[in-house]
């Protein structure tokens, strides 16, 4: 049941961006500091000593984690205005693709099923590219800036395992979503972007996206992996792709041409081997 509250919070988060009638990046920006402003009470009050103590190394990733994570924010929430929801959201999903790259290049060799799961992904990929292409240039766009959405994920992912070696998840994340909350804080007032003046719908539109997607969505998902175990809660957890595009075709009437669901189905199915042949 927790799980699928997780994933219903998560599936809600990109219609909910995509129908908020505020700039991207100032969703984005508001809510990370909504989060630290829900988190960062309870963590001064309980890992103050922890935050206190925290090493030169640990810190220097965790704010380098808050980086990559402003980054993933700063492309992917754009992206969802550019593409369909359904496409926007299937190419940023490809993180765990980028994150076997990102360890391939470490060293560490992943399994031919692994192998195989990006080949069936990456084709995908391909596919609905070339399905936004004959859309419109600027859907194209809006598919690239999704992917390197998901390859900014990948290293945010690999940073915060490092960190969380050492450090608490509630400080790590408290470091993490303040640094990123700065991060975007200081792009949208060098690029002008307008961060008040919403009206008081718009204001509630970003406070459910953090509930759903922050306090729901991810919280819910690392509660439920102690018992689910990562494969089952990895793999449910592109449930969010198809979750997302049915709230959006309910909700915003957005449906995606239809040459584009074969190929989103070609990267949830090359996920799912990645992830089966990860665990192995």
């Amino acid at each position: 049941m927790l799980l699928a509250v997780s994933i219903a919070g998560i599936s809600l988060s990109a219609p909910l961006i995509s129908a908020t009638a505020a700039p991207a990046l100032a969703i984005a920006c508001w809510r990370n500091l909504m989060s630290v402003g829900v988190l960062g009470p309870y963590a001064l009050l309980r890992h103050r000593a922890e935050l206190r103590g925290i090493g030169r190394r640990a810190l220097l990733l965790a704010v380098a984690a808050g980086l990559l994570l402003a980054a993933h924010f700063a492309l992917w929430m754009p992206s969802l205005r550019m593409t369909s929801v359904a496409s926007s959201t299937a190419l940023v999903t490809t993180t765990p693709l980028w994150t076997i790259l990102l360890l391939r290049i470490t060293g560490i060799r992943p399994p031919r099923l692994v192998w195989l799961g990006m080949s069936v992904a990456f084709g995908g990929v391909l596919v609905l590219t070339g399905v936004d292409l004959s859309l419109s240039s600027r859907a194209l766009l809006g598919d690239a800036l999704a992917l390197a959405a998901g390859l900014a994920a990948a290293g945010y992912m690999l940073l915060g395992a490092e960190v969380r070696r050492t450090v608490s998840t509630t400080a790590y994340t408290l470091v993490c979503y303040a640094t990123t909350a700065l991060v975007l804080l200081v792009v949208c007032l060098v690029g002008g972007v307008r961060l008040s003046g919403f009206p008081l719908g718009v204001w509630g539109q970003i406070a459910l996206l953090m509930m759903a997607a922050q306090l729901l969505g991810h919280s819910l998902s690392s509660r439920v992996v102690r018992t689910l175990g990562p494969s089952v809660t990895s793999t449910a957890i592109l449930l969010e792709t198809p979750g997302a595009a049915l709230i959006a075709a309910v909700w915003l009437g957005q449906r995606p041409a239809a040459a584009a669901y074969p190929a989103v189905l070609l990267i949830l199915l090359g996920l799912a081997l990645v992830l089966r042949g990860g665990r192995r």
